[in-house]
């Protein structure tokens, strides 16, 4: 199948034009010069990100280790590039990249729930851009499956730090002694 010619770059969105999207409860993000535009989350995607929120803020705070948003919280990865994850974690080391209205450069770990029309956008376009922006870690939650996918950067490519169950922890690679249980995040 023959794929779309890239567009011109006269029409392609800007981070500026990013930031004069209207504050409505729809998430737009700017992938590649590209407006996508999302409904507000369910219910049951607000559960499992309030409750991931509740245990990253609580693991954050000991020691002032940094700090997470949650969406709509924008994560400026370039001119053309501006996601909307469902949650963004920064580490102190880090605190600069957190500006007035967005996130400005990679963040550490980036949290994205899988959703029936986001998933494809999730496993693809955004997977890449993240890789290929630095952001060190990349969760993958699949509520269908009761799994989450755990990706750290390695040589500039991501590869799977773990996969885990509901039955199992949620572990990170950057964010040392982190253990979630996800019989207490996951719905059955």
């Amino acid at each position: 199948m023959p794929t779309a010619p890239a567009l011109p770059a006269v029409y392609k969105l800007a981070a500026a034009d990013w930031e004069r999207f209207p504050d409505d409860g729809l998430l737009y993000e700017i992938l590649g010069g590209e407006l996508y535009v999302s409904p507000p989350p369910t219910t049951g995607h607000q559960r499992i990100s309030g409750h991931l929120y509740a245990r990253l803020r609580e693991h954050l705070s000991t020691g002032d280790r940094g700090e997470v948003f949650y969406a709509p919280v924008g994560v400026r990865l370039s001119d053309h590039d501006v996601a909307e994850p469902d949650l963004v974690v920064v580490l102190a080391k880090n605190a600069t990249h957190v500006g007035e209205q967005a996130i400005d450069g990679p963040p550490d770990l980036v949290v994205e729930i899988l959703s029936p029309g986001t998933a494809g956008r999730d496993l693809g376009e955004k997977r890449d851009l993240y890789e290929q922006s630095g952001v060190a870690e990349y969760w993958i939650v699949d509520p269908k499956a009761g799994a989450v996918e755990v990706l750290t950067l390695r040589s500039g490519r991501y590869t799977r730090f773990g996969f885990f169950r509901r039955s199992e922890h949620l572990r990170s690679a950057i964010l040392p002694g982190l253990e979630i249980p996800l019989a207490e995040i996951l719905p059955t």
